[in-house]
């Protein structure tokens, strides 16, 4: 079956569980509540506001798209903050 643009968005989307900034790591969970470690020493981070290799950028609750290579985070976006999400009318 295929699947819709919504279903398809929201399996690309991750949620922050934790940030590791020392170590440079996040820990994330995907749509089936798997929980990963990725690790993004580097990683570029984009928000709305700013756009550097700073994963204080990065918080918990927050909704991030992840584009890698070679199977490192390369460039994570920030979809949406988790205050943004907690004050969001579809809620």
């Amino acid at each position: 079956m295929a699947q819709s643009l919504t279903d398809l968005l929201q399996k690309s989307r991750l949620t922050v569980v934790s940030v590791d900034k020392a170590a440079g790591r996040l820990r994330v969970r995907d749509d089936a509540d798997l929980c990963s470690d990725l690790s993004c020493q580097g990683s570029l981070v984009v928000t709305e506001e700013d756009s550097k290799a700073d994963l204080g950028l990065i918080n918990p609750g927050d909704i991030i798209k992840v584009e890698s290579k070679d199977g490192r985070a390369e460039k994570i976006v920030v979809v949406r903050h988790a205050w943004e999400e907690f004050g969001s009318p579809e809620t």
